[in-house]
């Protein structure tokens, strides 16, 4: 699958995140068939991957989000199913998140350059949110 680029502010598609995800495993679509005893058949997951399906069945999600090792709420969030609480104060918004590479299997020095790398953009802003 090609990858798609995506702004810093752009959220990326469920299909895309499970791209991602599967890639960094180091997963074939055929992998993750023969992992979940098709519970997941690589066409399905070729169709969610590449935005053909945008509301894939929970249970499918379920078992991508075991495989992968992953939020299983994240994933019925991404696809639609959960929406998020209006309810939480300030704080809990800019903290709640998940880290954009938290799913991912980063070395400690990988982590250190993305840690580097936000102190560098966060230095270039200027007052007022410009850059």
């Amino acid at each position: 699958m090609a990858t798609k680029s995506v702004g810093p502010d752009v959220k990326l598609t469920l299909g895309q995140y499970l791209a991602s995800i599967r890639e960094d495993r180091d997963l074939s679509q055929r992998d993750v068939e023969k992992a979940t005893n098709k519970v997941v058949s690589n066409a399905y997951l070729s169709q969610i991957e590449n935005d053909l399906i945008k509301k894939p069945n929970p249970n499918i999600l379920h078992a991508l989000a075991e495989l992968y090792a992953i939020s299983y709420e994240n994933l019925m969030e991404r696809a639609g199913f959960v929406v998020p609480t209006r309810s939480r104060s300030g704080a809990e918004k800019r903290h709640g998140r998940v880290a954009t590479f938290a799913d991912h299997n980063l070395t400690a020095e990988e982590e250190a350059e993305l840690v580097q790398f936000l102190g560098y953009l966060r230095s270039r802003k200027k007052p007022g949110g410009q850059s």
